[in-house]
């Protein structure tokens, strides 16, 4: 029987899809529960590396199809080999992927059904913004197969409090969403059936404001957080600084003083 286009692209592992700005991952291994295969990292790298050339993305969100969101690394792949090369192969290309968000000029937002456990809570944790389904779940429960989530503990450590990641990563519990909310983990929490619905939502108030300022921002937030206090103070007077020199935000500042929509460069 012949496949169709359009069947094809559905049997992709990952889907991207493109509306008014907002640019959807879409994990498709449904199956698998989105694990995060060698195949997987290879596809949101790619993805990820062609949005930061696109103008025309402002906001990326991460989702995912079926029951779970992601459980983290494909398990039996990570087994398949006993070579510690092949392992520091795949972790470090997975860290790769997670430094990618990170240094996209477009805020990712992660949109999260099911389960994110292990490298999965960590994906959610590395996005900048994050909206969950009441019914979701979070753990990085590496620890219950022997193995520390030490690649999760970084975006952990940076999202929620000292003693609150390491609870998850010392006893690999699974939290509810409302705990993840109330954790740092999550921004919001939202019955299923709205849970595409409030991630849009999200993201058009972002696409809102300045494409300009939003990229600035970013980078401006990530780079500070290795700094100590006075340095972060320098370097984000700086920034500000610069960001004064640019027409959003001389454009902004006008509209408001004369009460009306500033009309953003680039839009």
């Amino acid at each position: 029987m012949s496949v169709t286009a359009d069947q094809a692209v559905d049997q992709s592992i990952l889907l991207r899809d493109d509306s008014d700005g907002i640019t959807t991952l879409t994990l498709n291994r449904p199956a698998q529960y989105n694990a995060l295969s060698g195949e997987m990292l290879d596809e949101l790298q790619h993805a990820l590396d062609a949005i930061d050339q696109d103008e025309s993305v402002r906001v990326v969100v991460i989702a995912a199809n079926g029951k779970a969101f992601c459980p983290g690394h494909d398990l039996k792949e990570m087994r398949s080999s006993e070579e510690r090369e092949f392992h520091q192969a795949l972790f470090a290309k997975c860290s790769k992927m997670m430094l990618t968000i990170n240094q996209l000029r477009q805020p990712v937002i992660a949109r999260v059904n099911g389960i994110a456990t292990a490298a999965g809570c960590q994906l959610v944790a590395n996005c900048d913004l994050a909206v969950a389904a009441e019914e979701a779940r979070f753990a990085v429960s590496g620890i219950n197969v022997g193995l520390f989530c030490s690649t999760p503990a970084v975006p952990l450590s940076r999202n929620m409090g000292r003693k609150q990641a390491l609870h998850m990563l010392l006893t690999g519990d699974f939290i509810s969403a409302q705990t993840a909310q109330s954790y740092g983990l999550v921004n919001e929490v939202v019955p299923a059936a709205e849970l595409e619905q409030a991630t849009v939502a999200l993201a058009r108030k972002i696409i809102a404001k300045s494409a300009h300022a939003i990229a600035l921002g970013k980078d401006m937030f990530y780079r500070q957080l290795g700094m100590d206090l006075s340095e972060a103070y320098a370097y984000a007077a700086e920034r500000m600084a610069c960001n004064m020199d640019s027409h959003d935000a001389r454009e902004g500042i006008d509209a408001f003083i004369e009460k009306r929509k500033p009309e953003w460069q680039g839009k």
